[in-house]
């Protein structure tokens, strides 16, 4: 049995059942406690859960970062939310020379178990410095866990994971667009623990392959009900984890298909296009 849930109402519930499962679980970010609620995503959770829970902070992204790394190390499970994936650039040097790396610099005894949320994706006059997609370069860098939530259900299934039992740093990056989008969800279909982080077929087909992320995912399943009527069947590959695409689940479809097609929303060079075209070309085990 399926309900009708938006990309929205599924980021909300999300950060409720973080805060309410878990006494050490905060959210801090800009406007998280005021009437926009981080575009309808963090309403009502100050009131319900305390200031010292849900903060706003001021505009500096590298220092509230820093203060999230050492939450995490001190037994707090942070959720930082910046409203623009760009303003996350300002704190690279936290989240991949500090959080990506303490498990590796401390032999494991440090757990950084901090949980971003970036968005990405153009609306209003967005320009060039508030519409980028940095997920190709965040997949780069060992320790950092990428996600790109395609519909309400990889939402509810991954961030239930991510947000209570997954340790290390995870940035998320979710598509502005997608916010009213409604989605059908089957509660009883959610997959648990690390498979919900895995790649899947969201369509099968014959013809094509067309691995895709984030809101391509949705572009490509409309591409492939337009060209059913012309008798081309699509398989549409959900990539969903760019930092551990499921290269056996690529390789499988492209077996089968013979063709490959990918759809990303960010830079053609050097990114995750060039990376899935490597994984199959080459057909050699996808490096950790």
């Amino acid at each position: 049995m399926t309900e009708v849930v938006t990309y929205r109402e599924a980021l909300a519930e999300s950060m409720h059942n973080a805060l309410e499962r878990n006494d050490n679980s905060v959210i801090f970010g800009q406007g998280v406690d005021d009437f926009k609620g981080t575009f309808g995503t963090t309403l009502g959770l100050a009131e319900k859960f305390g200031a010292q829970r849900v903060q706003d902070v001021p505009i500096i992204e590298e220092g509230i970062t820093g203060i999230c790394m050492g939450a995490a190390m001190n037994g707090l499970r942070p959720i930082h939310v910046h409203i623009r994936a760009d303003f996350l650039f300002l704190a690279l040097n936290q989240v991949l020379n500090m959080a990506a790396k303490y498990k590796y610099m401390f032999g494991g005894h440090h757990q950084v178990p901090i949980f971003i949320r970036a968005v990405v994706g153009r609306s209003w006059g967005q320009g060039a410095q508030h519409s980028q997609s940095p997920q190709s370069l965040l997949s780069h860098f060992p320790g950092l866990k990428v996600i790109m939530p395609s519909s309400s259900q990889s939402i509810l299934e991954s961030y239930e994971y991510l947000l209570n039992e997954y340790n290390s740093p995870v940035v998320s990056l979710e598509h502005r667009l997608m916010y009213d989008l409604n989605f059908d969800v089957d509660r009883a279909a959610l997959r648990k623990g690390e498979q919900s982080l895995a790649s899947y077929v969201a369509r099968e087909g014959t013809d094509i392959t067309i691995a895709a992320t984030s809101i391509m995912v949705l572009e490509a399943l409309r591409a492939a009900k337009h060209l059913e009527q012309f008798g081309v069947e699509c398989e549409v590959i959900d990539l969903h984890c760019t930092s551990d695409i499921m290269e056996e689940v690529v390789l499988a479809s492209v077996e089968k298909t013979g063709r490959l097609l990918v759809a990303d929303t960010s830079w053609l060079k050097f990114g995750t296009c060039a990376e899935v075209t490597r994984l199959v070309c080459g057909n050699i085990p996808h490096p950790l």
